[in-house]
Formats: C-alpha cells, structure tokens, sequence
C-alpha cells in the first residue's frame, strides 16, 4: 500500500519562508507527476503547484513567483518551497504523486501564517 507523508508545516509569521517535504513508500510505479495542493478551512482544494516528469512546472496565480516546487524520483519525494507567506496562505497542505495508473495522496500538513 502506498503513503505518502508530508512535513514542515507549523507556525509561519507573515513575510516568512517555509519548506515541505513529501516522501511516498510503498509499491508504486514510476513518478510521472508530483504536485501539492491545500485546502483552507471552508474552501475547496485548489491546486498550488505541479511538475512533471520532464522537470516542467506550473504554479498557481496566487503563489507564482514566490513558490518552487522540486521533485526527486528516485526518492519519491517532492518539495515546496515558499516565501514571502502571507495570511492567506493558511491551509492543509497536500502532496499528490501520479505513477500514470492512478494519484496517491498524503494526509496533509497544515500550514498557520500568522503573528
């Protein structure tokens, strides 16, 4: 069964910078595509990033310039990185790994940007 685990979320305070790590164990087929996504209280899940194989990446509007997300097949793991944080970055934050048969998700870590 596969898992995927998600850390480095926790208390930001605006303006700050934050790393997330996402580890996936378990029987899984190659890595085509990572991504994270977050969900706010009350809200949907949306999309906050993603990378493909190939290395090429697509950000959401709201965090384009101040978010990278990286990837390592051969550790089955993706990253995020942000900066710049603001309130509105509050949420669940979600990694996703796609084998090409089906996504796996992780439980989330929440994310708390505030003084």
């Amino acid at each position: 069964q596969v898992q995927l685990v998600e850390s480095g979320g926790g208390l930001v305070q605006p303006g700050g910078s934050l790393r997330l790590s996402c580890v996936a164990s378990g029987s899984i087929r190659s890595i085509v595509g990572m991504g994270w996504f977050r969900q706010a209280p009350g809200k949907q899940r949306e999309l906050v990033a993603i990378t493909g194989y190939g290395g090429e990446t697509k950000y959401a509007d709201s965090v384009k310039g101040r978010s990278t997300i990286s990837g390592d097949n051969a550790k089955n793991t993706v990253y995020l990185e942000m900066n710049s944080l603001k309130p509105e970055d509050t949420a669940v934050y979600y990694c996703n790994i796609n084998d090409g048969f089906k996504s796996y998700w992780g439980k989330g870590t929440l994310v708390t940007v505030s003084l």
